[in-house]
């Protein structure tokens, strides 16, 4: 019993080290907040920790028998590690693929665009138009501003595109500007907080915890501070200093009470 508890436990070791340093690298290179949150990729990592640190140690547990010749154990416990690098290889190229790239002010909101909402023409072509803010392999998360073409048949088309489903502007990083040229237009479209609550279906039972949440930052509730965040989990609500517009907190209310 004493070998099969020291297999399990080398086990479970080898696999917390190596999964700690493939989630550590995306989370510290990508999904720090909001990031992981906004994305909803947290999903995976359940599913990962159970394969490749649960599941896994298990099996060696049940097959480690001192009695059994070293080839066959050896054979037995590689078996189980290639499933648990599969699962691995499975679940970081998912993450991977959906790694926050942007923080895309545009129109009335903020918006996450993730990898996989990119599409290798559209990389392409910004890379081409607007090297400056085009996404790339190692491109870490930035803060943009995404605002329609002036051309207007371009705008309309982009418009008429997105109200079918289609390629919105947040996906067309050639058009993609400074963060500091979008806070004009940010100013603009700041809302207070009942104004807010009605502006997603998904915040209108929410305007208490909206108020209360901007109130906590020290600012009037009524000020017009708050903008709309979006991304693939329930929205969040983004406050700003109406001074500089600077990024006070970011709220989210999945639980119900807003959470910084």
């Amino acid at each position: 019993m004493k070998f099969r508890f020291k297999a399990f436990a080398l086990h479970v070791l080898a696999s917390i080290c190596v999964l700690s340093l493939v989630l550590g690298i995306l989370y510290f290179g990508w999904y720090r907040w909001p990031g992981w949150y906004l994305s909803s990729m947290l999903s995976i990592v359940p599913i990962l920790i159970a394969v490749d640190v649960a599941l896994g140690p298990l099996a060696t547990l049940l097959i480690a028998n001192p009695a059994k010749p070293r080839r066959e154990l050896a054979r037995d416990i590689a078996c189980i590690a290639l499933v648990q690098l599969a699962a691995l290889v499975y679940g970081s190229t998912t993450l991977w693929s959906g790694r926050p790239l942007y923080y895309a002010f545009s129109q009335d909101r903020l918006q996450l665009v993730q990898a996989l909402d990119l599409k290798p023409t559209e990389i392409a072509w910004a890379r081409r138009e607007n090297p400056t803010l085009a996404p790339h392999w190692y491109s870490r998360p930035r803060w943009v501003w995404a605002p329609l073409p002036k051309d207007s048949d371009e705008s309309q088309r982009i418009i008429a595109s997105a109200v079918s489903g289609g390629d919105d502007v947040i996906q067309m990083p050639r058009y993609f500007k400074l963060w500091a040229e979008g806070l004009p237009a940010l100013r603009g479209e700041l809302k207070n907080a009942a104004a807010m609550a009605r502006n997603d279906l998904r915040l209108r039972k929410l305007g208490a915890a909206i108020r209360s949440g901007v109130a906590a930052t020290g600012l009037g509730a009524d000020q017009a501070v708050t903008l709309l965040v979006t991304g693939r989990s329930t929205p969040m609500v983004a406050v700003f200093d109406p001074q500089d517009l600077r990024l006070v907190t970011l709220m989210r209310f999945d639980r119900g009470l807003p959470q910084r």
